[in-house]
């Protein structure tokens, strides 16, 4: 029994050996016993060193604190076309999940309406609510990449704002994401975007998004 437990740190040593020159092999630096390092966002670094110190010099502000910030992104698909057939939702929950990375929550509806057949608590589309580092991925991705496969794209509106410097922007095609797989699409659905920020007024919102890159129409 002494020989056995004296040998089992021998062979874990072994063993995590093995494993470290297996990964060396395969082109990776990592550090098993460190684990992996997840990094910052892109975005969210580029907006701590060059966003927050132009905002402060546009507008005045003595304090990082005052500049304005992205605080969540809400994505929203609605589905009318679910209450007829349940398939339809379940194909757009898995489509929003991995456009965003995160699972979506099911919306239901708040009341009845008898003029379109809606009953309280019946499913009428799915939402995903992103903050943190997932969130500045997913701009990250929406304006370097989904937002220019959008055809004739000449730039979005600046006039979604809704007065508090929270915008919202429409995607007609849920196809434009590269996370799509276009031939497994049944029906092309679009989505809305909706970036919320602490800024103060719809002046403050613009320059914010704009120093994040989203392309504003001239």
């Amino acid at each position: 029994m002494a020989d056995e437990k004296a040998d089992k740190p021998k062979t874990e040593k072994k063993a995590k050996r093995k494993g470290k020159e297996e990964i060396k092999k395969a082109g990776f630096s990592a550090n098993i016993e460190e684990g992996l390092e997840a990094k910052p966002a892109r975005l969210k670094i580029r907006y701590r060193k060059e966003g927050v110190p132009a905002l402060m010099k546009e507008f005045g502000f003595k304090n990082p604190n005052q500049v304005p910030r992205l605080d969540k992104i809400v994505i929203n698909m609605g589905l009318g076309e679910a209450l007829a057939n349940n398939k339809i939702l379940e194909s757009a929950v898995d489509q929003l999940g991995a456009i965003t990375g995160q699972r979506p929550v099911v919306t239901r509806a708040r009341k009845s309406i008898a003029n379109f057949k809606l009953r309280q608590g019946q499913a009428i589309g799915a939402a995903v609510t992103l903050r943190n580092d997932r969130m500045y991925e997913f701009v990250d991705r929406l304006i370097n990449v989904a937002l220019p496969r959008v055809r004739d794209f000449k730039g979005v509106s600046s006039k979604a704002f809704d007065g508090k410097g929270n915008y919202t922007l429409g995607v007609r095609e849920q196809i434009i994401f590269p996370e799509i797989n276009y031939d497994q699409i049944e029906k092309v659905k679009g989505l809305n975007i909706s970036f919320v920020t602490t800024a103060r007024n719809d002046e403050q919102g613009l320059a914010l998004l704009r120093h994040f890159g989203l392309p504003f129409r001239q």
